[in-house]
């Protein structure tokens, strides 16, 4: 999501303007600003293109064929000029990328440059340069729609939230896509799980001398120098394929442009509703990757054949459709929401036994509830699983933190369990290492134990000395006492923290058989399986409250007394 404040007041402000500029429609505003972006942006992959090549000694492969259409040139221009230039040459030529014939021709061949005022034009292209939009550690052309769609109020009508780019790339880390898999997301939206997967390719594939990491391990420098000519040109034309349902081409457009400013020169990103009888692919991918609709409106009768005829639910559908797609043996990373886990309706037992008895589910991520805050609170997981094949036992991590406040700030924090999520998936299979995991957990606890004890032994020493404050002649003493040993509890805290933090951490991964699930009807929640050990919490003996209970009866009754006294004095 679009987390930096600056940036976020610079769209509300560009927004602003294009709406008073005559863009009445938000849809509108919202693809026109996306044609700028774009501009702006391929102007700058031909700046960083022309640095490396001229770094390298290579030739250069311009994607503008004329000076005269680039960004950095006609915005310098007068208004009246500037808006001549995009409307007759530069917006012309930008839906000839992607060559005749290709999913992005067809995408922009109605398109339009809806911006006829040149001082708008102006106002807007100076907006955008002070965006700088080429320094932001992310997704942002993405990140820009989805928070431009969240102000219609029609995000998430039909369940669709973009994914966050840190969880795409955790899922395709995860799948480890590979030269000449073909990988497809059949619910694409703005294409965030192709662009991930292109990015994987060329990060597995390029010299780590020429990566750099920012501060929020993403990398740059990607070359794709070490895939031979086959799987480039693969890679470039076939690996990738995307569908999206948006009739509007909005989305399509977008999702295109995505894919071409990171390096895809002809996209295959199709309008298709992939449920419908009209979709009959079938065994033609390797590599599944998606977060498909939760909910939304279905055309029952034109639902593919393939498909449940009577689920109602596009979630379930999605997941059966995931498996038609997938050749024997291709794998699959795609969320669901909660309810798909635990689900106990014949639709949601079925998929599940399907996915576990029929082909093998390799792995169950639950992940915390606000990973799509603040467009939904839904609690989601991530299923990898893989087509045919047989489930023996699944592999569980309960996540709790993803790196970002689960609130609808989503301000990013030190906690996050992706980087052990992902340590414990890739060593999964390895003894040494789960061995090691266990033998660490063991240690901890054993540490832990004898503290934990203290612990409780400091709040019956404080629970006593606080009723002695109150009965006691010597309210000073056991009062200097007790805050004695609220300060030992403090630091025997500050000592058990930790070691219960590392505890927490190394039991989110764990292992279920199938059988266990199978006799809990395939649930798959992994708070169902999940051993937490519960903290033994202090409890006065009932014979001590007695005792006390006696003793403040026995005060009172003289306090009573006392009292009584002192009114039979005339």
């Amino acid at each position: 999501m679009l987390t930096d404040t600056t940036l976020r007041s610079a769209v509300e402000a560009l927004w602003d303007k294009l709406w008073s500029g005559g863009l009445a429609n938000p849809l509108d505003a919202i693809e026109q600003l996306s044609f700028l972006l774009f501009l702006k942006r391929l102007d700058e992959r031909q700046q960083d293109a022309e640095r490396d090549a001229k770094l390298r000694g290579k030739k250069l492969m311009p994607i503008f064929t004329s000076p005269d259409l680039r960004w950095s040139h006609w915005t310098q221009l007068p208004a009246d000029a500037a808006l001549k230039q995009v409307k007759e040459a530069v917006f012309p030529f930008i839906k000839t990328l992607g060559g005749a014939g290709g999913s992005f021709a067809a995408q922009m061949e109605n398109a339009e440059f809806k911006i006829n005022k040149p001082s708008l034009l102006i106002e807007a292209c100076k907006a955008i340069d002070a965006m700088r939009i080429s320094s932001q550690n992310q997704d942002v052309q993405g990140d820009l729609y989805e928070y431009l769609l969240s102000k219609l109020n029609t995000a998430g009508q039909n369940g669709q939230f973009r994914t966050p780019r840190h969880i795409i790339r955790m899922m395709v880390n995860m799948r480890d896509p590979r030269p000449g898999e073909r990988i497809c997301d059949p619910a694409a939206g703005t294409c965030g799980f192709l662009v991930n997967a292109w990015q994987h390719l060329q990060e597995t594939h390029t010299d780590p001398r020429d990566i750099t990491y920012d501060e929020e391990g993403y990398p740059h420098g990607l070359t794709g120098s070490k895939l031979t000519k086959e799987e480039w040109e693969f890679s470039q034309t076939k690996a990738l394929t995307g569908f999206d349902s948006d009739s509007g081409m909005t989305m399509l457009r977008i999702g295109s442009m995505n894919l071409m400013l990171h390096g895809i020169a002809a996209p295959n990103f199709r309008y298709t509703d992939t449920l419908s009888k009209a979709f009959t692919e079938e065994r033609a991918y390797d590599v599944v990757l998606a977060n498909p609709p939760f909910k939304g409106a279905i055309d029952s009768a034109d639902v593919n054949p393939t498909l449940p005829a009577k689920c109602k639910k596009t979630e379930i559908l999605f997941l059966h459709l995931f498996l038609r797609l997938l050749e024997n043996g291709g794998r699959a990373a795609v969320i669901v929401p909660d309810g798909v886990l635990f689900g106990f309706s014949k639709a949601h037992v079925d998929i599940r036994k399907r996915l576990i008895e029929e082909n093998r589910l390799d792995g169950v991520v639950s992940m915390p509830s606000g990973v799509f805050r603040p467009y939904a609170g839904v609690s989601t997981a991530v299923l990898l699983f893989t087509k045919g094949g047989t489930t023996e036992k699944i592999w569980f991590y309960d996540m709790e933190h993803d790196g970002y406040s689960l609130d609808d700030k989503r301000q990013k924090v030190a906690e996050s369990d992706i980087p052990d999520v992902l340590e414990c998936w890739n060593y999964r299979q390895d003894t040494k290492f789960q061995q090691k995991r266990v033998q660490r957990l063991t240690d901890l606890q054993k540490q832990i134990a004898p503290l934990k004890t203290d612990r409780l032994e400091h709040h019956a020493i404080i629970h006593r000395l606080k009723f002695e404050e109150v009965v006691s002649n010597t309210t000073d003493k056991a009062r200097a006492a007790r805050e004695k040993a609220e300060s030992e509890l403090s630091e025997l805290q500050s000592r058990i923290t930790p070691l219960q933090t590392e505890i927490n951490q190394l039991t989110r991964q764990f292992w279920v058989t199938k059988d266990q699930v199978k006799a809990n009807k395939y649930d798959l929640s992994a708070s169902r399986y999940r051993q937490v050990e519960q903290d033994e919490e202090f409890y006065e003996m009932p014979r001590v409250t007695l005792e006390r209970l006696a003793q403040l009866e026995a005060v009172a009754a003289g306090e009573v007394a006392v009292l009584k006294e002192g009114l039979d004095k005339p």
